[in-house]
């Protein structure tokens, strides 16, 4: 169980709560988790916790927000540092998958949000960042094909569900035999069937 101080500002208090939720989310079903195991998690009381967020809602529009946030701000630090397009796309692909290693919760909280019935905020939150994670690639693939690393040919937005479709069933097979660091071992050989895919030359 995480013990942070007692007594810590706002802000704080709410991040060390969101990151409370990915945790308890990588070791257990992200629906089971209650206001009451996230405050037992922290070492607070359920009111205490409903000091800063007025909801279990609110927590997860939290933990949404700051996936989002991570993850994009992540994906973009690793395509910036890469010198080409192509190249872009594979520090992006290897980027997301460290991300999930290190918080293997987040991945479980996505799929549960996503698979909620009906329209909460926590779940059009999850869809946004899917959307913006989706353009972020389609603009990748086309500048690659503008710099002739890419087949002209290819159907960009095909390529982007491959893209996103090969890092999912990648984490889902690390989740489902409980290996989740041999994510970082497959990856490469996954994306270079990714590449071959793309019609990229070795």
């Amino acid at each position: 169980m995480s013990t942070p101080p007692k007594h810590l500002p706002a802000e704080e208090r709410r991040a060390a709560t969101v990151e409370a939720v990915v945790q308890l989310a990588a070791e257990q079903n992200p629906s089971e988790i209650t206001t009451s195991a996230i405050a037992q998690h922290m070492g607070l009381t359920q009111g205490a916790l409903f000091r800063h967020f007025p909801s279990k809602e609110a927590i997860l529009e939290a933990v949404m927000g700051w996936v989002s946030e991570r993850l994009l701000s992540r994906v973009d630090r690793a395509a910036a540092a890469a010198p080409s397009p192509l190249a872009a796309l594979e520090a992006v692909f290897m980027a997301h998958i460290d991300f999930v290693a290190e918080h293997p919760g987040v991945p479980r909280m996505l799929f549960g949000e996503l698979q909620r019935a009906g329209s909460t905020l926590p779940k059009r939150m999850a869809q946004a960042m899917i959307q913006r994670y989706d353009k972020r690639l389609r603009r990748l693939l086309e500048a690659g094909q503008a710099a002739g690393e890419i087949d002209a040919a290819l159907d960009v937005q095909a390529a982007a569900v491959a893209f996103i479709g090969g890092i999912q069933g990648l984490v889902m097979q690390s989740l489902l035999t409980g290996q989740v660091a041999a994510m970082r071992d497959a990856a490469p050989g996954l994306f270079a069937l990714y590449r071959r895919g793309l019609g990229a030359a070795s």
